[in-house]
């Protein structure tokens, strides 16, 4: 997909996470927002996947680490025809198949773990991305985390283990919108500069913006261009949480939140989404 075919797909899908959260009156939907143009380059140009076989023994991962983001989750692997798109309206509803989180117990296509509790996903990525090196697949590991999420320890471990182990398959892809349930976050716990701390602990870093998507296609062609580099790359995204809806974007109280009627019809307005009649 080319570069404004991969703006128009990031729209439309930023209009599916708004209706899916509205329909739930309960959901995720700035960080959904904010990631919705890195997932979209990630997702139609450079994941190797295949719809028809998720389970595909030498397919590319995705892991959301920060799982209450899986609005723009689900919304891809809808469009992309993991399962019907008919399931994203019943988000959250009882005994739907997509719930709050993403959970592998529902057995959900394309959900490659359990995520929501922060600070775990990064790990499992380093175990996929160990465990493809050792069986001799050339699998490549994609995990998204959160700037929040790095307040907490655990990331830090698997950052300096995937180093040491020489991991050049993994890609992780930080979610830096400077926001957080409580507030922003060098309020709430300042995480500094984290494309220094991560580049300090050997890593690959890009630091880009993560709705210019030429930079991100370019980032992501970088990482593809590492592989025996024997270091794990490192894409700093500066995402603005609530992304192409004036009165959402940097709004922390858009962490977690659901859209009148009223909103929803604005918000799809400033995107330029129409809906099917």
């Amino acid at each position: 997909m080319e570069i404004e075919a991969l703006k128009r797909k990031a729209n439309a899908l930023r209009g599916d996470v708004l209706r899916m959260v509205t329909l739930a009156d309960s959901g995720h939907p700035g960080g959904a927002l904010g990631m919705a143009d890195v997932l979209t380059v990630l997702f139609y140009r450079f994941l190797r996947h295949d719809p028809l076989r998720p389970d595909w023994p030498e397919r590319d991962r995705f892991l959301l680490s920060n799982g209450h983001a899986c609005p723009i989750l689900y919304a891809i692997l809808a469009d992309r025809g993991y399962f019907p798109k008919e399931e994203l309206w019943l988000l959250r509803k009882l005994g739907a198949l997509l719930q709050g989180h993403p959970s592998t117990a529902w057995e959900i296509p394309g959900v490659e773990v359990s995520s929501g509790s922060l600070g775990n996903g990064l790990s499992v990525a380093l175990g996929m991305a160990m465990a493809a090196r050792l069986d001799g697949r050339d699998s490549r590991i994609y995990c998204s985390i959160s700037d929040a999420e790095c307040q907490e320890g655990q990331p830090w471990e698997a950052a300096t283990a995937a180093v040491h182990y020489g991991v050049d398959r993994l890609c992780a892809i930080l979610d830096w919108n400077g926001c957080q349930i409580d507030g922003h976050t060098k309020t709430v716990m300042d995480v500094g500069d984290l494309a220094a701390k991560f580049r300090a602990f050997g890593w690959n870093v890009c630091e880009i913006s993560g709705h210019d998507v030429d930079a991100i296609v370019s980032s992501f062609d970088a990482f593809l261009g590492a592989a025996g580099s024997g270091r794990p790359t490192f894409l700093a995204c500066r995402n603005t949480l609530g992304k192409g809806v004036s009165f959402m974007e940097d709004e922390p109280k858009w962490h977690h939140g659901a859209l009148s009627p009223d909103e929803l019809a604005r918000a799809l307005s400033e995107l330029g989404v129409v809906l099917p009649r």
